[in-house]
């Protein structure tokens, strides 16, 4: 795959702390990237470096030539005077036919609220409606900044299942900041877990058994910060009846189901 972002070796401080050390990392065309951490690791601040809207310290960041992004940010806030319907908002994005908009409002099953005043949408309504913003710039690239703070489970559990239907349908790489490992798993090919720098990425199973990982758990329960959360992926070879028994059914993945077996092993 062609890679289409990069940084490399970016530092950025505040005032005398570092809240970027050393950051490097890439991300590849139709790749699903997911960056975690605990609260006030720099995720959010990485985000705007990559996306340029604030500059690092050193480092280079590059972005490949004439590369679409679509962002969805973690809060954007409107004018509460400002009499503004949903459909009225998402007319703003340029070059954007009603057509489009309403195909879109239809894909995310949220047509009802074209004629909606943004300010009395849920938050779970307005995340939705930042995504088909960024949808309607035809991304190369989707960038979601905590896209599912405020809503609920079900609706986060819907959002991780569309993920990677956006990326086969627009062929796009999706990069996405997020505390739920164990919710973004089965949507994610690779995880990078930041503390200020990167503790450790690779495959969601190998994340969550490295010891950078484990470690940055520690962390946070000796200082109260709120870590990611780990997943535990069950690879079935039974059946389980009504009646309670459980039934055998034998590996269905050979080697690599025996190998999950012992990382999840070690995981738990």
């Amino acid at each position: 795959m062609n890679k289409i972002l990069s940084a490399d070796n970016i530092v950025l401080k505040h005032h005398d702390r570092t809240v970027l050390d050393h950051i490097s990392l890439a991300i590849h065309e139709k790749e699903i990237v997911t960056v975690i951490g605990p609260n006030g690791c720099g995720k959010s601040t990485l985000m705007k470096v990559l996306l340029g809207l604030i500059d690092a310290d050193s480092g280079k960041v590059w972005q490949q030539k004439n590369l679409r992004i679509g962002y969805v940010p973690q809060k954007l806030q409107l004018d509460e005077r400002m009499p503004l319907t949903v459909l009225d908002f998402l007319k703003l994005v340029p070059k954007t036919k009603l057509q489009t908009i309403e195909s879109w409002l239809d894909r995310l099953s949220i047509q009802r609220l074209a004629q909606q005043p943004v300010q009395k949408l849920s938050g779970g309504e307005w995340q939705r409606v930042l995504l088909v913003r960024a949808l309607l710039t035809r991304p190369d690239i989707l960038v979601l900044d905590e896209p599912v703070q405020g809503v609920d489970v079900q609706g986060q559990m819907e959002l991780y299942t569309l993920l990677p239907q956006l990326r086969d349908e627009l062929g796009c790489a999706i990069l996405m900041v997020s505390h739920d490992l164990h919710l973004v798993m089965a949507a994610t090919d690779n995880v990078i877990c930041l503390n200020g720098h990167v503790c450790c990425s690779g495959h969601p199973d190998d994340v969550a058994i490295d010891p950078a990982f484990n470690h940055l758990f520690g962390e946070a329960q000796r200082t109260g910060v709120t870590p990611p959360i780990a997943h535990y992926t069950h690879h079935h070879d039974h059946k389980h009846h009504s009646d309670g028994h459980i039934e055998s059914t034998g590996s269905c993945c050979g080697a690599d189901s025996k190998e999950k077996d012992k990382r999840q092993e070690q995981q738990s």
